[in-house]
């Protein structure tokens, strides 16, 4: 049952342990008296330090820190320097250690009949004395050592301090009066125990007169009475009993009482918590025996040796819920920890676990045999005890997962009293528990620990009323037992694995309506339906005797073989079985055995499904993690098609790591539902079949179930021991948190087809009824007007957030010396805090307007967690119900506000929460209505008065309130005073404004922050039809559009789009000149063409340099511009052409290009070559200077094409090397699209997308577009990769317009071939194609335009 949880390996033995309570710390002492304290959750060694010797490092610092505070050096010798001698106690000490150290006292106490009325009333916790500090404290023979792990500051208190006697063990007092702070309690060699405060660093009092010998042992603990006491252990065999309530201060102090022991010495006390009785002591002596005393008559109750021949040297105080019949755990100098029966079973001692097979295997020898030198139980994690031993450090794990054996009873309507079953011993329990409305003084109400460890201001405890009662009925066995309800409330089951065996009690008389042998059984949370794995009892496995004739031992190991053979055979031939319970009580089987496979049965999982795993072949590593893709969809009802939601190839990895073992069955049909997953530790399904929890080992999966299975994520809560649902929260235990968390599934497009499919069914079947009831007759339906509200579900992502509620930790630990005020420590003076400071630090209640007391924080501060195993009951009255191993009930407050609002929301009243959220301080209002927007209440989020504009935006965009929208981004962006119908405001009449400058630039300089939801709102406006809305919106927004340069590009095209669209056209003729001056010819023609006007399209490709378009269109419309467009335009190529970079060439390929550059009959033929045209069908040539009739030679296609003008003579010696200028983009670069139309780069404008502009397209005829050039100029050698054809005309005759001259295909310019700029429908074909090598290009005979069209 036990399992390694860390292991740390050390050469000396371990003689001194202790755990910190809440951090995963662990202190150790060894033989060399080495100190060491250890992370064992991270494996880490915090602080180290020789204990017994002087510490060279700590009398360094000391030093050091002497001088910086600028003292002198000191005239004695300073404590570090003194030797300690050996470590007699190591422990820690922090708020955490004295919280919970009073606790553990009280709640034993309160078990008691008799401590009802004597006990103070409720627990509060102790004011915080250490102020954040954690002190680990070092008991040695010759001094006290106090180190600040926090600020790694010590203080060592010598024995010269305290009397000059060694001090021998140690214990923290828990009520000191307030001038001394904390006190420390040391056992002296002279049998006086010493006290002494941690403020003044001073012997405040003595203990005297109760032992003769040296003191070993030291413990505080509480009478029923209420009265705190200390009793010591001492090598003369006593037991001392002190008053520890300091309320009368004297200095000297003399025993209540004292009473013989043990012979030879008492080796340790130990306290426990008794159900039902009085706390008891616990002592191990020399002796070789253990004693268990009453702490009301402190008469001796048992004495029995634990381990025969061998002395304990460690005991430990244990209640385990998997274990319930061992209350004890000791230790003797053997490799075993060892367990004591509870007096009413056999009281045997039993080893627990032995702990050389835990280690491994390297560390121990045949030589070297694992020893226990010491051994200690986790104080609030009863799963974990650590022992020191001669090998190192080993912490073991008892079975976290197992929970105490109780189940709660459905509570009837308008009932405050709430009830739960519970199996102690052999008998079947009830226990009532209820709030008491009045502050019960009696500690049974300690059993809400949640009125623990509150600060100042914090809500009024909880106050629990609780009474066990005892039912009739015996229960059959007294092993480890599982409880569980019905859905219904009427049946309770009881099963004991190890017997194996099950019983069904009818909740109503406790008769039993069912039992025999099972070792598992499961709930459908529907009915009262059940599922048992079903086994045969498996022989006993005779024990092999040791020694004796071999013949003997052989047969014993054969009969041994053969039974767990036969052992293994019934575990393997155990099936599931499903059972039905009937009104009338008799239980029915339904099915004999569910799921055909053939792997044995490991688990089963209750809920709307039930879940079966088996026993995989394959050796699963822990840390295999769970993959949520493998959850197949599964349809609970109606069809059954499954969607696969997730495809992630990292869940996909995952998931070949984890084994699926585990399949879900319909309860109705038996049939496997949906793939093998990987086996859950447990399952959650809520009560309504909405939601499911699957619990691994590091997270939690939840999923929704309706309208279809869905996952919607994991949230990282490790460790998980229970969980319950309510509504929308699943409430979660694990071993040292309670956490809440709030789910809603939101809504997902499969969830919308899901539905509307069903919705289809559901009409085909009402349908197919109709006809078989009334025939075809049926289907004849006159039709009325549809009115069509066409709801557009807007889709919303899964949400979950968790809350933690409670924790073990005190208030988070503030660092002392970042905010607290410096300490006086003059005796007698409380050191506390200043109150206005501490008030400040503490009160969780400011008061708000109307008198409403509102809550500050977000979340309430942590509750403190019950101790050990919890079953989470649910919540009932407003708190959520937790009940511990003691059959103690608990209850957690959720009504802090912010923590109420989330849960009225979750449950489905956001109405409530908003009302509620009038105590929540408003700067958490966002926070809250983010949650709320979460749940799917953002109408109901718009009424939170606290929300900043931002959000009240974005909810009322959400919740469809578009007045409301606009209001708020009119406030957010200051325009309400701009916009108004008057003329667009240019940047210089803004800047002409004398009275209204400032806050018209501040208004458009808000429209321009807020462009994107001024055009969401727009749309969102169109789309319900409200144009109104729509209209306010784009009045500002086109105020702002009309300054020069504070739209971007995209928002202005929007903008003119959106104006268009509404007719706005006075507005849009004033942002044409915006577009125009911002380079966006497209959506400024665009803007013209609606507006109508032919010049003002024509000046915005002009303007915009997009001279192709502006040709075209002037061609198109026989606009009178038309010649100098062309004109233009032609200049434009001719620049183009003419500033085309080349590469750098040397003179060796300068000569060589020149070898192989066509000839020229004359200079003067190179200076008439034309320049490049490129006209609209039917016009003349602009330039008549072309003569000669050479046929041209087919011209190849290159990146770039290079041509000097007419006017300046050819360079023969090496190509042009000219720059392009700044304007012009070069052709190697690559133009960026934007949004989908192309910029308007030199490399594009030889032809227009008819579709851009509003004009019809010309006829495929009068596109065509002649291209003109000349003779061939030299291609490039040193461009790399190129083969140019060098052709031999030098003066190529022009081609009649009509004919065009055909291309090779691999001549079509590479942008074309790749497309990738432009969508499909707006390719514009270039007639200067790019290439990345810039080399130069031979020139082109004519073509047509609609060759590059086609």
């Amino acid at each position: 049952m036990l399992r390694l949880k860390a292991f740390r390996p050390n050469h000396d033995k371990i003689l001194k342990i202790q755990l910190h309570p809440t951090h995963p710390w662990l202190v150790t002492a060894d033989a060399s008296d080495r100190v060491s304290v250890w992370n064992w959750e991270h494996r880490q060694i915090i602080y180290e330090l020789k204990a017994g010797g002087v510490d060279e490092r700590r009398l360094v610092g000391a030093k050091l820190e002497k001088l910086a505070e600028g003292e002198s050096e000191p005239r004695g010798k300073p404590t570090e320097a003194m030797r300690g001698g050996s470590v007699k106690q190591v422990n820690f000490y922090d708020d955490d250690v004295r919280f919970w150290q009073l606790w553990r006292n009280r709640a034993a106490a309160a078990e008691a009949p008799a401590a009802v009325n004597n006990v103070t009333s409720t627990f509060t916790s102790p004011a915080p004395s250490t102020k954040g500090r954690h002190f680990l404290v070092i008991c040695c023979e010759n001094k006290a050592i106090f180190l600040d792990l926090v600020t790694m500051r010590g203080r060592d208190v010598p024995k010269q301090e305290l009397d000059n006697r060694s001090l021998l063990c140690m214990e923290f007092l828990c009520r000191s009066t307030a001038g001394e702070g904390p006190l420390v309690a040391f056992g002296g060699s002279d049998g006086v125990i010493r006290v002494l405060s941690m403020i003044s660093w001073k012997l405040v009092r003595r203990y005297t007169g109760g032992h003769k010998g040296a003191i070993a042992c030291l413990m505080t603990f509480m009478a029923s009475s209420g009265e705190a006491l200390l009793v010591s252990g001492g090598s003369d065999g006593l037991l001392v009993l002190w008053s520890a309530d300091h309320v009368h201060d004297s200095r000297e102090l003399v025993p209540k009482l004292s009473l013989k022991a043990h012979d030879g010495g008492v080796v340790a006390i130990e306290l426990s918590r008794v159900i039902g009785g009085a706390p008891q002591l616990i002592t191990i002596g020399a002796d070789k025996t253990l004693a268990i005393w009453d702490t009301m008559s402190f008469k001796e109750l048992r004495r029995i040796k634990p381990v025969p021949k061998m002395s304990c040297h460690s005991v430990a105080s244990w209640c385990h819920p998997r274990a319930p019949n061992l209350d004890i755990l000791t230790c003797v100098k053997d490799s075993h920890i060892w367990a004591i029966e509870h007096p009413t079973y056999s009281a045997l001692t039993r080893p627990l676990c032995e702990l050389s097979s835990l280690i491994p295997p390297q560390y121990t020898t045949p030589s070297k045999k694992l020893r226990v030198y010491c051994m200690v139980a986790h104080p609030l994690q009863p799963h974990l005890v650590a022992t020191g031993t001669n090998v190192g450090v080993i912490i073991s794990e008892f079975d976290p997962k197992s929970l105490p054996a109780v189940a709660p009873l459905p509570t009837s309507l308008g009932n405050r009293e709430h009830s739960a079953v519970y199996v102690i011993e052999r008998e079947l329990k009830l226990l009532n528990f209820q709030l008491s409305n009045t502050a019960n003084p009696s500690l049974g109400s300690n059993g809400s620990i949640s009125d623990t460890g509150k600060l100042k201001g914090d809500a009024e405890p909880l106050h629990v009323k609780q009474i066990k009662k005892h039912i009739s009925t015996p229960v059959p066995h007294d092993s480890h037992s599982v409880v569980s309800v019905s859905s219904s409330g009427k049946y309770l089951a009881i099963v004991w694995p190890d017997i194996p065996y099950f019983s069904i009690y009818k909740v109503s008389d406790w008769s039993i309506v069912d039992s025999g042998s099972a070792r598992l059984l499961a709930w459908d949370t529907c009915r009262d339906r059940f599922a048992i794995l079903e086994s045969a009892v498996p022989p006993r496995i005779p024990i092999i005797p040791k020694g004796g004739s071999s013949r003997k031992a052989k047969e014993a190991a054969a009969a041994a073989a053969q039974a767990a053979a036969a052992a293994a055979n019934a575990a393997s031939a155990a099936t599931v079985q499903v059972r039905i319970l009937l009104d009338d009580g008799t239980s029915n089987i339904l099915m004999r055995s569910i799921g055909g496979r053939s792997e044995p049965v490991i688990g089963l999982h209750g809920g709307a499904l039930l879940g079966v795993a088996y026993r995989t072949s394959r050796r699963v590593s822990a840390g295999a993690a769970m993959a949520i893709s493998a959850i197949q969809p599964m349809p609970l009802s109606g069809f059954g098609s499954s969607f696969t939601t997730i495809d992630d190839a990292t869940h996909r990895s995952a998931a070949e790591a984890a084994p699926q073992n585990f399949q879900l069955y319909s309860w109705e049909s038996f049939e496997p539902v949906g793939g093998l997953l990987p086996q859950p530790e447990w399952t959650a399904w809520d009560q309504t079949v909405e939601y499911c929890a699957f619990a691994y080992q590091k997270y939690i999966v939840i999923s929704s179930l309706r309208p279809q299975y869905r996952y919607l994520g994991d949230v990282a809560i490790p460790y998980a021991t229970g969980g319950v649902w309510h509504r929308r929260q699943l409430f979660v235990a694990t071993p040292t948190t309670i956490e809440c968390v709030f789910v809603d599934a939101g809504v997902a497009a499969i969830d919308l087809e899901t539905k509307k499919m069903k919705e289809e069914m559901k009409l085909r079947e009402a349908q197919a009824r109709a006809v078989a009831e009334h025939g075809e007759l049926a289907l004849i339906a006159v039709e009325s007007p549809q009115t069509s509200a066409q709801e557009r579900t807007a889709l919303r992502p899964p949400m979950l957030q968790v809350v933690r509620l409670a924790s073990f930790q005190h208030a988070p630990s503030v660092p002392p010396f970042l905010t607290l005020p410096k300490q006086t420590r003059v005796d007698g003076d409380d050191p506390t805090m200043p109150k206005e400071l501490e008030d400040k630090k503490y009160n969780e209640v400011a008061v708000g307007g109307g008198g409403v007391s509102v809550a500050v924080t977000r979340f309430p501060t942590e509750q403190k967690r019950p101790v050990g195993p919890l079953v989470v009951i649910g919540v009932r009255d407003g708190v959520l119900w937790l009940v511990d191993r003691y059959m103690c009930a608990h209850a957690l407050s959720l009504t802090h506000p912010g923590i109420r609002c989330r849960c009225l929301a979750a449950y489905g009243d956001a109405v409530s929460a908003v009302k509620w959220a009038s105590r929540l301080g408003r700067e958490h209002h966002d926070d809250l209505a983010q949650f709320l927007l979460g749940m799917g209440y953002a109408t109901e989020a718009l009424h939170l008065p606290g929300i900043s504009k931002r959000l009240e935006f974005d909810l009322a965009m959400k919740s469809n309130d578009l007045k409301r929208a606009l209001h708020c981004l009119l406030t957010m962006s200051n325009s309400k005073d701009i916009g108004q119908d008057g003329t667009g405001l240019e940047l210089s009449d803004i800047l002409n404004l004398t009275a209204k400058k400032e806050d018209v630039v501040e208004a458009v300089e808000g429209v321009v922050k807020f462009a994107k939801e001024f055009l969401d709102l727009i749309d969102a406006a169109d789309a319900t039809g409200q144009a109104d809305i729509a209209r306010e919106a784009l009045k500002r927004l086109s105020t702002a559009g009309a300054v020069k340069g504070s739209l971007q590009s995209h928002e202005l095209r929007g903008l003119a789009l959106r104006l268009a669209n509404h007719g706005e056209l006075t507005r849009l003729s004033s942002l044409v000149n915006n577009l125009i001056s911002i380079g966006l010819g497209r959506e400024a023609a665009f803007a013209g063409a609606v507006l109508g006007d032919n010049a003002l399209m024509e000046k915005a490709w002009q303007d915009t340099g997009m001279l192709a378009e502006a040709v075209l269109h002037a061609h198109a419309h026989g606009r009178p511009t038309l010649k100098n467009l062309v004109q233009a335009w032609n200049k434009v190529l001719q620049k183009e052409v003419e500033h085309t970079p080349s590469t750098k060439t040397d003179a060796a390929a300068a000569f060589l290009a020149s070898l192989e550059e066509p000839k020229f009959t004359s200079l003067a033929d190179a200076g008439k070559k034309p320049p490049i045209e490129i006209l609209p069908p039917g016009m003349p040539s602009l330039t008549g200077l072309i003569t000669t009739q050479k046929k041209p030679a087919p011209g190849t296609l290159g990146a770039q094409k290079q041509q000097t003008p007419p006017s300046q003579p050819l360079q023969i010696e090496a190509p042009p090397t000219t720059t392009p200028e700044p304007g012009a983009t070069p052709a190697n670069t690559a133009a960026p699209p934007t949004d989908g139309a192309p910029a308007a780069t030199p490399e594009q404008q030889a032809a227009v997308a008819p579709s851009e502009t509003s004009e019809p397209p010309a006829a495929d005829g009068q596109d065509a577009a002649t291209i003109s050039s000349s003779s061939a100029s030299n291609p490039d050698p040193a461009a790399p990769g190129e083969n140019n054809v060098t052709p031999s005309g030098s003066n190529p005759e022009p081609v009649p317009s009509g004919e065009p001259v055909p291309v090779p295909e691999e001549h079509v310019v590479g942008e074309d071939k790749d497309a990738t700029t432009t969508p499909a429908s707006q390719q514009e074909p270039s007639l200067l194609p790019s290439n990345n090598q810039g080399g130069s290009v031979s020139q082109r005979p004519m073509l047509s335009m609609s060759d590059f069209l086609a």
